[in-house]
């Protein structure tokens, strides 16, 4: 019984790892050309789809 809790607070503590570290590489890589694009044509361009 200990030995399936230990297990599942493990693999439940490796996804949080996991997503904790895609969420501090996202961050911290350099935004793309074309996303800084679309963010300053959002104002500029009433047929633009993406808001």
């Amino acid at each position: 019984m200990l030995a399936r809790r230990f297990t599942i607070v493990c693999l439940l503590m490796s996804l949080f790892g996991i997503f904790f570290a895609i969420l501090v590489a996202e961050v911290g890589r350099p935004a793309r050309s074309w996303d800084e694009a679309t963010r300053f044509c959002r104002l500029a361009c009433p047929t633009n789809l993406r808001h």
